[in-house]
């Protein structure tokens, strides 16, 4: 059986066979660190418990149907837009039910690598109401909330594994960027918790990886603030009076809100400060404020215009649907500074400093590596989205997270 894996990235996940002992290692740390948080009262426990009890009721939710002829529907033949003579690998979507009562089911596109590749990724929508994922009952969408997201997409994992079971046991990597700071650990500890309760890795676990995560929402409040008045966005008067006026805390009342109001950043994309912007003419024209290689601030046009071309949708074996997009280091609405204050927060020891990563003969960015198996990286250049404004800098990154080491540090001579 060829060494591969599966990573699943959610849209708001990798599968190997020749890590085993270092998924029994890395699930023991794990275990380690999510008992010690729920003993201590600290950092992610409030999410800790639910997720835990919630993993022994989702048995009752698998389906015990034969999911071989829904693979075989699920295959994509071709896309609008791919090479007329088709391309070098195999592509699945389609709907995975995760509950039917209520006709609760989730969307995923799955790409094998082209060879005996170490990288395969299944890309989930979740959860119900984004994208193409959707529920019958329209109650679902008012009782969204992490603790179902994260057992609806646990139930969709046994399920979508039951539909590709060359994938079982195959070691698993879950990433995810912004709010999947929440979603992507509480999955993680949805299935930690079932391994542990079931003594089965059904999910092989490795490891997972959150980029511009958003993890407490006063630490990103602050963090912001910081990072706005430091890159000289707000004044020093006006990030005195906030700091002044706000604790951080739900405490904060009109005085703070009012504090937080009075600056006027101007027409800036606050997931990338120094990105173009996308301008909007009266007459329905758009185009890029500047001209930056690589970098299309009106994209999400051309996105929302193809995932709701009805051939589009077809080809995805998609639900008739309205489609549309949610409303690194520059990035200011997740900041580097709000990740550094929730990591403070956690009172891990440092065992590896902060140092500079190299991509290219240049500096990629800069690392630091934590007792408990948790690494801090940051991304030179990079807005809320890594891959799209620094795609060779996230290579590097995701190649060095997927072997289980540091991005690299060459001193040039």
């Amino acid at each position: 059986m060829r060494d591969t894996f599966v990573c699943l990235f959610f849209l708001l996940v990798c599968l190997a066979g020749s890590h085993a002992n270092s998924s029994q290692a890395q699930e023991a740390r794990l275990r380690e660190f999510i008992l010690s948080r729920r003993s201590s009262g600290s950092a992610f426990s409030v999410h800790d418990e639910p997720a835990f009890t919630a993993t022994s009721s989702l048995k009752s939710e698998y389906s015990g149907t034969d999911q071989n002829a829904q693979k075989a529907a699920d295959k994509i033949t071709t896309l609008p837009g791919q090479p007329a003579g088709g391309v070098g690998f195999n592509q699945y979507s389609g709907y995975v039910t995760v509950d039917e009562k209520n006709g609760r089911a989730l969307f995923y596109y799955f790409v094998e690598a082209m060879h005996d590749a170490a990288a395969n990724v299944l890309f989930l929508e979740s959860p119900a109401g984004v994208g193409f994922s959707y529920s019958n009952t329209s109650s679902d969408y008012d009782k969204s909330g992490d603790q179902r997201t994260a057992e609806d997409a646990f139930v969709f994992l046994i399920n979508w594994i039951e539909r590709f079971p060359e994938y079982k046991a195959r070691a698993f990597y879950i990433s995810g960027e912004s709010y999947a700071g929440h979603y992507v650990p509480q999955l993680a500890t949805a299935i930690l918790g079932h391994n542990i309760k079931s003594k089965s890795n059904i999910i092989n676990l490795q490891a997972i990886l959150v980029g511009n995560p958003y993890l407490d929402d006063n630490k990103n409040t602050k963090g912001q603030i910081d990072y706005l008045w430091s890159h000289g966005v707000i004044s020093d008067e006006v990030w005195a009076n906030i700091t002044k006026n706000c604790k951080f805390s739900p405490a904060d009342g009109n005085t703070c809100s009012d504090a937080m109001a009075s600056y006027d950043s101007g027409y800036i994309s606050g997931y990338n400060i120094y990105a173009p912007v996308c301008i909007d003419e009266p007459n329905g024209n758009y185009y890029p404020s500047s001209n930056v290689p690589g970098i299309d601030p009106c994209s999400n046009y051309y996105i929302q215009a193809y995932m709701n071309n009805p051939l589009v949708q077809k080809a995805f074996h998609a639900r008739t649907t309205k489609w549309s997009v949610c409303t690194g280091d520059f990035d200011a609405v997740c900041p580097l500074t709000a990740t550094r204050y929730s990591i403070t927060d956690l009172e891990l020891s440092v065992m590896e400093p902060w140092r500079p990563w190299t991509a290219t003969k240049e500096v990629g960015g800069y690392v630091q590596q934590y007792t408990g198996g948790l690494v801090l990286i940051s991304v030179r250049g990079a807005g809320h989205q890594v891959p799209y404004f620094q795609p060779e800098r996230a290579l590097v990154l995701l190649r060095s997270f997927l072997k289980g080491t540091l991005p690299p540090y060459v001193v040039e001579q």
